[in-house]
């Protein structure tokens, strides 16, 4: 091993540690781990989070953007709006830290109250609620 060697390898596991920084700073707001148990249950408009959540389209917005960059989740555009899903996840901490949410936060009573209201809006929501929104949702349990 030479100096060369030992100075990649470390160069290496700082850029993992950072990496792994970005991925739980951006589960430190509480917005987002919100939307993220929300999108863990398929695919979502950005009109979908912001009446599950009661939040106006660009704060919603916003934390999308820094999930997005941040890996934990993938838009697509359609018309007007966006719709999210889970990223697949980039390594195992990423797919633990996803199933730990998914275990954990359905028991938390304001999960259970956003699923709920998510659920609600769903089944009232008409085609005029999402522009482009004429395709069926597919979700788990939604």
């Amino acid at each position: 091993v030479t100096c060369r060697d030992e100075a990649d390898q470390l160069r290496a596991s700082l850029l993992d540690v950072a990496g792994l920084s970005e991925l739980f700073k951006a589960l430190s707001d509480e917005t987002r781990t919100k939307i993220l148990h929300l999108v863990s249950h398929g695919e979502l408009c950005v009109c979908d989070v912001m009446a599950a959540l009661e939040l106006p389209q660009s704060r919603v917005s916003r934390h999308m953007v820094y999930l997005g960059n941040s890996d934990w989740v993938t838009g697509k555009r359609k018309g007007k709006w966006v719709y999210y899903r889970l990223a697949e996840p980039a390594d195992a901490v990423q797919r633990r830290v996803l199933a730990a949410l998914r275990e954990t936060l359905p028991d938390q009573p304001a999960a259970r109250d956003d699923y709920a209201r998510l659920c609600a809006h769903i089944k009232a929501k008409t085609a005029a609620t999402c522009a482009d929104s004429d395709t069926t949702r597919q979700g788990d349990g939604i």
